[in-house]
């Protein structure tokens, strides 16, 4: 009987798997509606009461993203505002949704990348993920890989779909 081999093991494909930049820590939306009279309108004076008031410090060591659920008209300095009330707190804040806060965080970890290690490589990027890894990570990936690689897939090694292959 012939022994089976795992070709894949055995390839001289590198796998580039998102998931290992995953940053753990707490991910919370701060919802600048629950400092507006009805959710909707910002008065000054009671505004800034409140978040000087507000206890900031539940929020150290989170990965803070500052939106308002509502459909209120904010002056730009409100979120500022509640930004430079939580940032001595949090590991990182940003505007928006919690997938503007994930995306932001991988951007910064992609940033940290020597990708010149997938020179003249084959590279898989890896699909399935048991940690939330947004769609806009992969584009960064592809992005910085596409300068060094021989050729890029997507998916898993058995069933990949071609993304990208030098033309060198």
């Amino acid at each position: 009987m012939e022994e089976i081999v795992n070709k894949v093991a055995n390839s001289v494909l590198e796998v580039f798997d998102l998931e290992d930049y995953y940053q753990e820590g707490i991910r919370t939306s701060i919802d600048i509606s629950q400092w507006l009279i009805e959710g909707f309108l910002l008065k000054e004076k009671d505004f800034r009461e409140a978040l000087k008031n507000y206890n900031w410090q539940q929020y150290q060591g989170h990965y803070v993203a500052i939106n308002c659920t509502t459909d209120a008209i904010l002056p730009a300095w409100a979120s500022i505002l509640v930004a430079s009330y939580v940032a001595p707190f949090s590991k990182k804040v940003v505007l928006g949704n919690p997938t503007d806060l994930e995306t932001s965080i991988y951007q910064d970890e992609m940033a940290k990348i020597d990708f010149s290690q997938y020179q003249d490589k084959p590279v898989i990027l890896k699909g399935c993920s048991k940690k939330p890894v947004p769609e806009s990570a992969y584009i960064f990936a592809i992005e910085k890989l596409q300068q060094y690689a021989k050729s890029i897939m997507y998916g898993e090694a058995c069933s990949a779909v071609p993304l990208y292959k030098s033309k060198k």
